[in-house]
């Protein structure tokens, strides 16, 4: 077995990439397998199983993991970190933006909770000065990521949160409505469930900082500010923050204000998220066979899928004791709760695959199992790993009582009760980008496919370069549904579908066509919170903002047709399918 040669990815684009950002100099993609799992296996018959399911690409770890496990490259397998609090006075201040420095340049983005940082105008006694306030602030955490390239080929990420009860959040929310404005940042607000409930009741409610009661707000003129920015921008993002703390399985031990980058690690301070994905298109399996061909319906292997779960999360539990870290801190936190996000990847391509249009009463039904089968398997893997290597050293019991592990099945609750727990969290859904797009491009994490086939801006060390990409499903005759054919609430029934099994959180971007109005994208978000749902982000193509991914103009047009046809309204207007470009200066949207 150890002799054996994996295809890899086939796809030309793929190749690129995998070679550029994950393969060491002058490693074949099976020389890389082989690295990885030889890094992360406990004995040869575990480290020939993982060579086999990364071989295959029926698990992708994240990008840092296939980068930095088992190289020469001084390196974290983290991708990204939330920062040690940031406290009310320039030397902390000035400290965190030290650190921050020191994770981009190990390759980690970085989140940030600025809600401690008093308000613009307080008087600084010691200095007869008034403070500039927290956005101020973010621009030093903004300057050091424009300046430190990460390692390897991705610049540095950030997180910037600010609680919607934060005297300044007027301001915070304003603060990017100009492209050329904290351009190293995602930010989102962290609202609260007293917010929200101020909202429904037309009410005011209280801004607060350091414990005293600073002034009240109109609920609904802020939400409005939130939403016509989303609306306009895509940002900021809403994390409800209270549902986040509620849901934490470490309720008794830690305080989260921040998230990851991308959002769907939700992090205590010095908390760290590693990440990797079940590739979901590679159990899709051909029902019968004749002379060697597929021929016959497509059916998913539930059995292989199972079998392999506790085989990555032995690995994944690895990365804990044997990479390396930026920071101590982050160390020490990383070991005392042994944090991992699961997740998935091709969602959508293997739904369409199975006959499941993305979004359907038969698609949900089949996702639900899937997503079942994830949570119960990885903590039923823990548990058993638990048995073997003992529980993550703050487990205790009031951990059984947290909201989401009761909501595990009985049999899997028994074995925690009886043997503890390795990891304090597993799963996770992140958006998985560039490791689906090695994986011949199948459908990113949740998300459903972007469009058959695109144009896509890949950033290189030469500059910026546009290829094109076709959907791994089209590539293989499966017209399944694109993004611009799916409506906001199929979006927004998958997230809340995930959430539910997921302990950490979900990267998905809603995507709102042209056919939704404002009111009704404003009840998206409503919705979302009142779903259960740890945070929402939609994105509009025909905003003031412009993606990264750009279908063609054939391709929109004809989807367009189809969906006329079909009696569904269309995402975009025609004028949104031609060439456009973001005004640096005014950071306006502009199509030829």
């Amino acid at each position: 077995m150890n002799n054996t040669y994996y295809n890899g990815p086939t796809a030309e684009i793929s190749k690129e990439i995998d070679k550029m950002k994950y393969c060491q100099e002058d490693e074949s993609f099976d020389d890389k397998v082989r690295r990885i799992a030889g890094s992360l296996s406990d004995g040869q018959e575990h480290k020939y199983e993982l060579q086999e399911i990364l071989g295959e690409m029926r698990f992708l770890p994240a990008g840092r993991v296939q980068n930095a496990m088992g190289s020469r490259r001084i390196t974290t397998a983290y991708n990204c970190f939330v920062s040690g609090t940031i406290e009310d006075s320039m030397s902390n201040i000035m400290e965190r933006a030290t650190e921050a420095a020191e994770t981009m340049r190990r390759g980690g983005g970085i989140g940030y909770d600025f809600s401690l940082l008093r308000p613009k105008g307080d008087l600084i006694k010691s200095l007869d000065s008034k403070s500039s306030g927290p956005v101020s602030f973010m621009g030093i955490f903004d300057s050091i990521c424009q300046t430190i390239a990460s390692s390897g080929h991705r610049r540095g990420a950030q997180m910037g949160v600010l609680r919607v009860d934060h005297p300044d959040i007027k301001d915070f929310l304003t603060a990017k409505r100009n492209a050329d404005k904290l351009t190293g940042f995602n930010i989102s607000v962290g609202v609260t469930d007293a917010f929200m409930e101020a909202l429904k009741d037309e009410e005011e409610y209280e801004l607060i900082f350091d414990g005293v009661v600073r002034g009240t707000e109109n609920a609904q003129e802020i939400w409005e500010m939130i939403m016509s920015s989303t609306w306009d921008w895509a940002e900021p993002g809403v994390l409800f923050i209270d549902r986040i703390k509620e849901m934490n399985n470490l309720y008794y031990c830690e305080e989260i204000a921040a998230t990851n980058p991308c959002g769907e690690q939700p992090l205590p301070p010095y908390g760290a998220c590693l990440l990797g994905s079940f590739n979901l298109t590679k159990y899709v399996d051909a029902e019968t066979y004749i002379d060697g061909e597929e021929n016959g319906p497509y059916v998913f292997n539930f059995t292989q899928f199972k079998a392999d779960i506790p085989h990555i999360v032995r690995a994944m539990d690895n990365v804990i004791d044997r990479t390396i870290y930026p920071l101590k801190p982050q160390a020490d936190e990383a070991k005392n709760k042994r944090r991992m996000g699961l997740g998935l990847t091709g969602l959508a391509n293997a739904g369409e695959m199975l006959g499941y249009p993305y979004g359907s009463d038969s698609f949900l039904a089949w996702a639900e199992k899937v997503f079942a089968c994830l949570r119960d398997n990885t903590y039923k893997a823990s548990a058993m790993l638990a048995k073997e290597k003992g529980s993550f050293p703050m487990y205790r019991e009031e951990y059984l009582k947290s909201n989401f592990v009761r909501s595990l099945p009985a049999s899997v609750k028994k074995e925690i009760r009886k043997h503890g727990i390795r990891n304090s969290h597993l799963t996770s859904i992140a958006p998985t980008g560039t490791i689906s797009l090695v994986a011949d491009n199948v459908s990113g994490g949740i998300e459903p496919v972007f469009s058959h086939y695109y144009d896509r801006t890949i950033q290189t060390f030469d500059g910026p370069i546009v290829e094109r990409v076709e959907d791994f499903a089209y590539a293989k005759g499966i017209e399944g549904r694109t993004a611009d054919s799916i409506t906001v609430q199929e979006h927004l029934a998958v997230l809340l579908l995930a959430q539910h099994y997921v302990d950490s959180a979900c990267s998905k971007t809603c995507n709102v066509g042209d056919d939704v109005t404002y009111e009704e994208f404003k009840q998206v978000y409503m919705d979302a919170w009142s779903g259960g749902a740890k945070g929402c982000t939609t994105f509009r193509a025909a905003g003031k903002r412009f993606g990264i991914l750009n279908a063609p103009v054939e391709e929109k047009k004809k989807n367009k047709s189809e969906t006329q046809n079909t009696g569904e309204t269309s995402e975009t207007e025609e004028d949104a399918y031609m060439a456009c470009f973001i005004d640096p200066q005014t950071g306006q949207r502009e199509c030829s």
